[in-house]
């Protein structure tokens, strides 16, 4: 069955998207959740309609997003996490703390656009935020024992 995501959906698509989903998947979850419509004629030329009135409004945001992204590029974090004397981290480092560590740095970041590997040890990773569908930036962290 085809929709219309009415919002960003992770291994789905982006908000706007038409995309073909399992009927159940669509049926039982998507509409009833408000998450998507039913790509019917009369929902795609409306769809089509709010597109060309938001054209010069979405190539503002995209905008936007390159300049915080330009922003951020050249950053490098270094987070403190307790270590045991093996180096393995209690608990892990997460989305949260990096989102704080930028904030630090005056780069305003909502935690729900980055991700990351599982993080237990001590040492060097990435962070990808995903600012934009079509901008993302790499963050290179160093996690060190307090």
């Amino acid at each position: 069955m085809k929709i219309i995501l009415k919002e960003d959906i992770a291994g789905l698509g982006y908000k706007d998207d038409v995309v073909e989903v399992k009927s159940g998947y669509g049926r039982n979850y998507l509409i009833p959740t408000g998450k998507a419509v039913i790509a019917s004629e009369s929902a795609l030329k409306v769809l089509a309609e709010n597109q060309r009135q938001r054209a010069h409004k979405l190539e503002r945001i995209k905008a936007e997003a390159e300049e915080a992204a330009k922003a951020l590029e050249g950053v490098k974090l270094t987070i403190g996490a307790k270590t045991s004397s093996t180096g393995t981290i209690f608990g892990s480092v997460n989305a949260i703390q990096i989102a704080e560590a930028l904030e630090k740095l005056g780069h305003n970041v909502d935690r729900k656009l980055i991700s990351l590997e599982p993080v237990k040890e001590v040492g060097t990773y990435n962070a990808i935020i995903k600012l934009h569908r079509d901008v993302t930036v790499e963050i290179p962290f160093e996690v060190v024992a307090e």
